[in-house]
Parts: C-alpha cells; sequence; structure tokens
C-alpha cells in the first residue's frame, strides 16, 4: 500500500515552508489529500478496531469529552503502517523542512496522541497543548499533526478546529474536519486551539481523527508544562472558574503521571465510572 507522496510533497516544500511560517495566529499549514486514497480509507476502515480491543481511553472532565486510543498494538496493521511511515526520517525531514524546526523526534508511546473520537454532545475547549513530554523528561514538544478521517462531514455537524489568538481575545481561523486534510501547526505558548462547541452530528457519527505530536531532545529536563485550557473572552463568569478549576485538577495528574509513575490506563478506568 502506497501511504504518502514524500516525491510531491519534497515538491511543493518551499511554498509549504512560505505558508507555514507566514500563517495567522501561529505557524501552521493546511494539506489535503495528504495520505494516499488507498491508505486514508485503509486508516478509517480500521478506526474502530481499538474497541474490539478494550483500547479506548475516556478523556472526560469539564474542558473535554473524548476517546482516545494510544496504544499502537491495539490498532490495525495498515494504521501501524501509516503511523510509522509518519516518523521515518524521511518524513521529518520533510516537515523540519517546511517548519524550519530541526532535530524532530516522533513520540514512540502516542503520549496524548493516536486515535481520537469525539461524539455527538464531545468537544474539546480552547487550549495550549503540554510543552514537555511527561515522561521523556528532556523532550520539549514542537509539532501537532492532525490528520481527519471524516467523510461527507456537514457544517452543521460542528467540529471545525478553532484556532485562537495568543491573548485569547479572538478567533482567528477555522478548519473543517474534513476527510484526508491535514493540519500541521507550532506547539509553543500561545497556539490556542480546539473546538469548545459540542457537536451536533447525528449519533451514528463521530468526529475522527489521527494526531501525532513531534519533539526535540534539549539536552536537560524540561520543566513540566500541562495541557493550558482557557475560557472563550464572551464565556460566562463562572465557566472561567470552572475552567481553571480543571486545568489545576491537569496540573496534579501531570505531576503524578511524571513523578509517580501514574499511567494514563488508571486515569482513564476512574474517568469512565463518570
Amino acid at each position: 500500500m502506497r501511504i504518502l507522496d514524500l516525491d510531491r510533497l519534497s515538491h511543493e516544500a518551499d511554498a509549504q515552508a512560505d505558508s507555514f511560517t507566514s500563517a495567522v495566529p501561529y505557524p501552521h499549514i493546511v494539506i489535503d489529500d495528504f495520505l494516499s486514497e488507498e491508505a486514508c480509507d485503509a486508516l478509517l476502515e480500521e478506526f474502530e478496531m481499538p474497541s474490539e480491543a478494550g483500547g479506548w481511553g475516556h478523556y472526560v472532565h469539564y474542558n473535554e469529552r473524548k476517546l482516545g486510543a494510544t496504544q499502537l498494538d491495539r490498532m490495525g496493521p495498515q494504521t501501524q503502517a501509516i503511523v510509522a511511515a509518519l516518523s521515518t526520517q524521511e518524513f521529518l525531514d520533510w516537515l523540519e523542512k517546511i517548519t524550519g524546526i530541526d532535530s524532530l523526534i516522533p513520540d514512540p508511546d502516542l503520549d496524548g496522541g493516536g486515535l481520537h473520537k469525539i461524539e455527538r454532545g464531545g468537544f474539546l475547549n480552547v487550549h495550549v497543548d503540554f510543552l514537555a513530554h511527561t515522561t521523556h523528561r528532556n523532550w520539549s514538544r514542537q509539532l501537532n499533526l492532525l490528520l481527519y478521517l471524516n467523510r461527507d462531514w456537514e457544517e452543521s455537524y460542528g467540529g471545525a478546529l478553532e484556532l485562537w489568538d495568543a491573548n485569547m481575545e479572538r478567533k482567528v481561523q477555522e478548519v473543517a474536519p474534513l476527510f484526508n486534510r491535514c493540519v500541521i501547526f507550532h506547539t509553543a505558548p500561545g497556539s490556542y486551539h480546539g473546538h469548545p462547541t459540542p457537536l451536533s452530528c447525528p449519533a451514528d457519527r463521530s468526529r475522527k481523527s489521527l494526531a501525532l505530536y513531534y519533539f526535540r531532545d534539549e539536552g536537560t529536563p524540561q520543566r513540566l508544562r500541562p495541557t493550558h485550557y482557557r475560557a472563550r473572552p464572551d464565556d460566562p463568569f463562572w465557566k472561567h472558574g470552572l475552567v481553571a478549576a480543571d486545568r489545576l485538577a491537569l496540573r496534579v495528574y501531570a505531576f503524578l503521571k511524571r513523578y509517580a509513575g501514574l499511567g494514563d490506563s488508571t486515569i482513564h478506568r476512574i474517568l469512565k465510572r463518570f
């Protein structure tokens, strides 16, 4: 199975680099038809395989409501091949060329990444992602790669990726989560994004994506900086308070994960009960 046309991407790399660096509100690029059609079809066909192996974790708290599968060995063989292809040195070289960020490292643990599924009523409040790997303490997070897997997605369903400015004063861009559309953006302080409005898709549909994160080894331990959620400026005062309280709880969890060895599976078992 041909997964990716790196020759095409490399041929367009100079223009892609210009688009990435000049994008607002922070460096990013949107690429349609990212994988070969065959590969993206295979990814979609295998998407529910973690369900059979009990591999979906529940991310359910005030700031998000979604399912995630991070264990690569519970995913289908074609999915594993696609993740491997997006982790090769050849692909990393292309990423470095278009972003200007060198020494990129793929995450073998898929910490917080992997397959994401958001069902009707689900959401993800606006946030900046964790900026240092939880367990690889020298790694700083540099890039997000989000690949959407939603055929025939209607605008009325919601779920567009919102990009906000660094002061959380206004939404600058929206990206519809369309099939085989890839979004790559620089993960840094101020790179606020999310889809805070609950999905209104039919009950038999869900917002599906593959998320891969890329890091850099800084040679020294990085300060633990977990996901930082923010309320929107027009949200009521009480919501600002609840977002902040939940943000504090996530900081405690990130601390326990790094320093006490608490795994995602433990917290997912707790959250699943609620």
